[in-house]
C-alpha cells in the first residue's frame, strides 16, 4: 500500500507538471503563429488530435463501461455538449489572444478566474465567502480597472477567459461523468467541427499539416499537449491537499505572463499596477485558503 506522503507528494509533482504545461503552451503557439497556423486551424487541430488521445485514455483508465452509460444519457449529453462548446470557445480566445501579441492578458484572465469561481459559487451554490474571500474579489475588480486604464479600453480577452472557464467549471459540476470519460466526449464533439475545418483548409492546399516536418509535428503535439495536463490534474486533484492545489494552480498565469513579457509584450507601469492588484488579490486568496485547511485540521 502506497504512503500517504508519498502519494501527496507524487500528486503535487503531477500538479506542477500540469500547470507548468499550461504555463508554457504559447511557447507551441508562438512556434505555429510563426509557421503561418491561424488560431482557428490551431483550434480545430487541437480538437482533432485531443480526441484521440483522450479515447487513449478513456481505455487506459477502463471507463467504457461509464462512457457507455454517458451516451445513454440524453441531459448528461446535453450539459457536455455545452460545455465542450465553452471549453472549445475558451481555446479559440486563448489562441487568438497568444497570436496576437496578448497572451500578458490572456494571463490576466486565469489569474482572475479562481476569484470569478468563488463568486460563481457563492451565487450559483449558496457557497459562504469569508473576509479573504471578499478582499481578492475587490483587488482582482481593480485590477480589472486599472488594465482597463492601461489599454484604454475593458480587457476583453481576460473577462471572456474567465468567464468561459468559470461557466465550464460550473457546468462541468453538473456532469454526472467522470474527468476522462467526459473529456473524451467533449473532444469528440468538438473534433466533428474541427476535422471538417482541417479538410476544408487540406483540401484548398491552405492547411498546414503535412506542409513540412516542423509544421506537421506541431499540429501533432496538440493531442498530448492537450490532453496530458488534463490527465495529470485529475490523478493529481483527487490526492492533492486543498491547500496545495489553491496555490499551484496559479503557476499556469505566471508563466504565461513571463511568456509574454519575455516575448516583448509592452508592460507598462499601469499594466504593472493592475497585475499588482491581482497579484496581492491572490495572495489573499492563497492565505484564505491556507487559513480555511488549518482550521479544518483543527476541528478534525
Amino acid at each position: 500500500m502506497p504512503d500517504v506522503k508519498d502519494e501527496s507528494r507524487a500528486a503535487l509533482l503531477a500538479g506542477i507538471g500540469c500547470y507548468s504545461l499550461w504555463g508554457l503552451l504559447p511557447l507551441w503557439m508562438y512556434a505555429l503563429r510563426d509557421v503561418g497556423v491561424g488560431a482557428i486551424e490551431i483550434t480545430a487541430q487541437r480538437a482533432v488530435w485531443a480526441v484521440l488521445w483522450a479515447a487513449a485514455l478513456v481505455i487506459v483508465a477502463r471507463k467504457l463501461p461509464e462512457l457507455a452509460r454517458v451516451v445513454r444519457e440524453p441531459r448528461t449529453m446535453g450539459l457536455l455538449l455545452l460545455s465542450a462548446g465553452l471549453i472549445g470557445a475558451n481555446w479559440l480566445i486563448y489562441v487568438i489572444a497568444v497570436n496576437s501579441g496578448r497572451t500578458l492578458e490572456a494571463s490576466l484572465g486565469y489569474y482572475i478566474n479562481p476569484l470569478m469561481n468563488m463568486a460563481a459559487g457563492a451565487l450559483f451554490f449558496r457557497e459562504r465567502i469569508d473576509r479573504f474571500g471578499y478582499a481578492a474579489i475587490g483587488l482582482a475588480a481593480a485590477g480589472v480597472v486599472a488594465q482597463t486604464v492601461a489599454v484604454g479600453h475593458p480587457p476583453i480577452m481576460s473577462l471572456a477567459l474567465a468567464v468561459t472557464f468559470c461557466a465550464y467549471g460550473l457546468i462541468r459540476k453538473q456532469v454526472t461523468a467522470d474527468a476522462q470519460t467526459g473529456l473524451f466526449v467533449e473532444t469528440a464533439i468538438l473534433a466533428v467541427p474541427g476535422l471538417i475545418w482541417v479538410a476544408v483548409l487540406q483540401s484548398n492546399g491552405q492547411g498546414h499539416l503535412g506542409e513540412g516536418a516542423w509544421p506537421t509535428l506541431l499540429l501533432l503535439a496538440a493531442g498530448p499537449l492537450t490532453v496530458a495536463p488534463l490527465a495529470l490534474f485529475s490523478w493529481a486533484a483527487r490526492r492533492m491537499p486543498l491547500v496545495w492545489l489553491g496555490f499551484v494552480q496559479f503557476i499556469a498565469p505566471t508563466l504565461a505572463f513571463f511568456v509574454g513579457v519575455w516575448s516583448g509584450e509592452a508592460f507598462t507601469p499601469l499594466r504593472a499596477l493592475a497585475f499588482g492588484f491581482i497579484w496581492v488579490g491572490v495572495a489573499v486568496f492563497a492565505v484564505g485558503v491556507w487559513v480555511r485547511h488549518r482550521r479544518a485540521v483543527v476541528v478534525a
